[in-house]
């Protein structure tokens, strides 16, 4: 058992400095990649298919082109921020919608620079 648990942690350690030391991709590649993973989002998505999309950019953050790590990141706190259970208390819930605001803002900004890297 102790031969089994040392080869998991070995295996876990050498998975994750390779991940540590991927390389950097281009803003090309960062967009194809990014583009897969939206493309999979119904218009009308619920939690599930936006956490799904979510977790499918998530592995695309730490690689992605300079000029697109910005727009990584704010589609990831967006969604984020989205599927998050609604408070119950009145002053949590006008934080969030504060929060959500200026995310989505980021968010939509993110869209624009989207536009402009990728389709452009």
């Amino acid at each position: 058992m102790k031969k089994l648990t040392t080869v998991l942690i070995a295996a876990g350690l050498l998975a994750s400095a390779s991940a540590c030391s991927a390389p950097q991709l281009t803003t090309e590649e960062t967009c194809d990649r990014v583009g897969v993973a939206v493309a999979s989002l119904p218009s009308n998505a619920s939690k599930t298919a936006t956490t799904r999309v979510a977790n499918a950019i998530r592995p695309i953050e730490p690689v992605a082109s300079e000029d697109m790590k910005p727009v990584v990141k704010a589609i990831l706190e967006y969604s984020d921020e989205l599927v998050k259970e609604e408070p119950a208390d009145a002053k949590a819930k006008s934080e969030r919608e504060d929060k959500m605001t200026e995310l989505a803002a980021a968010y939509q900004e993110a869209g624009t620079k989207y536009g402009e890297l990728c389709r452009g």
